[in-house]
């Protein structure tokens, strides 16, 4: 049931190359709009920053318009405006928190700077209700794969573990080029996958034993490539369906396994697993697999609430306006390298 008490916030998502407007009351989700530039970035095989950025100058004030009528609302009825502060490409957050600052100028509304990663566990609200507290939070996406600890995602969020080197979706985005697949690899692989066999290659698994909740997907990069290229070198076919599938499950794999791992070790029941790569099927239902044999209750955002969107800036925006948490200052920055720590910058 929606209440008229709880914070109307108006979120925005401008980290990478996907321009996100959100509109939440509480924890009802009232709107979600998005302006994607990924086609624009598919010819270079990967985002650049510079044409994410103009992108993201171009789409903004569409995308506001567009959710605010999708949510059948008016900037009038606005309680808080949320942005995304950091991390992600520089260009990128600053015309997200411009934006924002305008708004919450001209609107005369509180303006709260937000943590990416922060609302990417924020938004299974929207979706499953309150976050339990504890719960373990594993974000995997192309820029991020982090292991965390939540006691509460507005005030108290602790890191627990993350890539040294590729981030899973990153990944993807290679082994995608290797084989030909195009970008973005995420959902190209998810489908070849399944035409695959899992265990018809037996690639490595960076980082699986060694008593840490660090990932290494660099290893299994090479590895991959270097498979590929010893089959084109040898004039032999390169079945794409069993590498892709052998990949993604030498990926899901250790993303499941370590999650589960930190579970345990601080006896918490919930874990909660988003950013863009909680979409891959694979991913989901192996995490299902090992939470039911470990008495786990997993939690999953559907797949358009794991990419980047606005719903999930405004979700985090809306707990902290609930929580009574001081606005940020006008002269917000953006950050690119904020810390999981600082939830609200």
């Amino acid at each position: 049931m929606i209440r008229d008490s709880e914070p109307l916030v108006l979120g925005i998502e401008t980290s990478c190359d996907e321009t996100g407007v959100g509109v939440v009351r509480g924890t009802t989700l009232l709107a979600d709009a998005i302006a994607s530039s990924v086609d624009e970035h598919a010819r270079f095989g990967g985002v650049v920053p510079e044409v994410a950025s103009r992108a993201h100058l171009e789409a903004m004030a569409p995308t506001v318009e567009r959710a605010l009528a999708e949510a059948g609302v008016a900037f009038a009825d606005v309680d808080a405006i949320a942005v995304t502060a950091g991390p992600g490409l520089a260009g990128a957050l600053l015309v997200g928190v411009a934006a924002a600052k305008a708004y919450a100028l001209a609107l005369g509304k509180p303006l709260y700077g937000v943590n990416h990663l922060a609302a990417h566990v924020a938004v299974d609200q929207l979706e499953h209700g309150p976050l339990p507290k504890p719960c373990v939070a594993m974000l995997v996406s192309g820029g991020h794969s982090s292991l965390l600890l939540v006691p509460d995602v507005a005030t108290d969020v602790r890191p627990l573990g993350a890539t040294v080197d590729d981030a899973a979706g990153e990944a993807f985005d290679k082994i995608a080029r290797v084989l030909g697949l195009g970008f973005p690899g995420g959902p190209v692989i998810d489908r070849m996958a399944r035409e695959g066999t899992a265990d018809a290659i037996a690639f490595p698994r960076g980082k699986y034993d060694d008593g840490t909740y660090d990932f290494s997907f660099s290893g299994l990069k090479t590895a991959v490539a270097r498979w590929v290229e010893a089959r084109e070198r040898a004039g032999e076919p390169v079945p794409v369906a069993d590498v892709a599938a052998s990949f993604q499950e030498a990926v899901v794999d250790v993303l499941t396994a370590k999650a589960l791992a930190a579970c345990r070790a601080h006896g918490v029941k919930d874990l909660l697993v988003g950013g863009g790569v909680a979409a891959n099927s694979r991913l989901r239902a192996l995490a299902a697999q090992r939470c039911e044999a470990a008495g786990v209750r997993l939690r999953v955002p559907r797949p358009k609430l794991c990419t980047d969107n606005g719903a999930m800036v405004a979700a985090l925006g809306a707990e902290l306006v609930a929580s009574g948490t001081v606005p940020s200052e006008l002269d917000l920055p953006a950050d690119s390298a904020l810390p999981i720590t600082t939830i609200r910058l």
